[in-house]
């Protein structure tokens, strides 16, 4: 698994002190304040870098509302941030894409959540002190981003591409992208552990599926959460051809895309 982009709690936790490593919590902040939280820690809730409103592409909340947000944090672009939440890292995920997105580019999911880092490490209820910074976005542009619309899915479906239904059994059975595979993002996490599964077993899980470093990766789900966690792992894992449908089945079906029903 690549350091760069997924790290353990082990690792995190060696170098907690490094004044340049900023942990990000994105659970509520009822939350982050009575359960406690990894030392150290801001909170940048899920809600507050999401937007539904069209200001950017599906729900991101536009680079300038989210540089707002981390330098109130006190992060700087050159700092390497850790994000993690207590649902799997899903929602934690989905901070990830929106920093790369924006031109962040040192940005981690914790393996595992808050529950995971518990088990063995000690959390706090103490805010840090926070210093604000001024910090400059740097969006990827549509050449450097994974990023993709309507118009290029269309092209991949002619393709032949590999699309990935990240979503449950019936929500794609109600609607999906024509020749789709299903593969719910949980596959991937031990509920155990509340970590991921280890590496040799990820790819095991993929292959059964036909996700295959050898073939064009599109993924989608309904607003491009489920997806974040999808695309993190297997950039994690080496992956490189993976294409990320930001509108997701609710752009699709607003543009009348073609679908296909039922069980498979």
């Amino acid at each position: 698994m690549d350091e760069s982009i997924v790290v353990s709690p082990d690792w995190l936790a060696a170098h907690l002190e490094d004044p340049q490593v900023r942990v990000v919590d994105v659970r509520d902040s009822w939350e982050f304040d009575g359960i406690g939280h990894v030392p150290g820690a801001v909170n940048i809730p899920f809600d507050s870098y999401r937007d539904e409103t069209d200001v950017d592409r599906g729900t991101l909340p536009g680079a300038e509302a989210f540089a707002d947000l981390l330098s109130k944090a006190g992060i700087s672009p050159d700092d390497t941030i850790v994000a993690y939440d207590d649902t799997h890292g899903v929602f934690a995920a989905r901070f990830v894409l929106t920093a790369l997105e924006y031109g962040h580019d040192d940005v981690r999911l914790l393996d595992g959540d808050y529950s995971a880092w518990n088990r063995e490490y000690d959390t706090t209820s103490e805010e840090p002190a926070l210093e604000p910074t001024d910090y400059e976005p740097a969006p990827l542009t549509r050449e450097e981003s994974p990023l993709i619309d309507f118009e290029d899915v269309e092209s991949a479906l002619e393709r032949d591409a590999c699309f990935v239904d990240t979503r449950a059994s019936d929500e794609f059975e109600e609607a999906r992208l024509p020749g789709a595979v299903r593969f719910d993002w949980r596959e991937v996490v031990d509920d155990e552990r509340r970590r991921l599964k280890p590496e040799a077993e990820l790819e095991d899980v993929l292959a059964e599926y036909g996700i295959t470093r050898d073939r064009e990766i599109v993924l989608y789900c309904n607003t491009a959460r489920r997806i974040s966690h999808t695309y993190v792992v297997l950039r994690a894992l080496g992956y490189e051809t993976v294409a990320f449908y930001e509108g997701s089945l609710t752009e699709w079906l607003a543009h009348d895309g073609d679908v296909e029903t039922g069980p498979v």
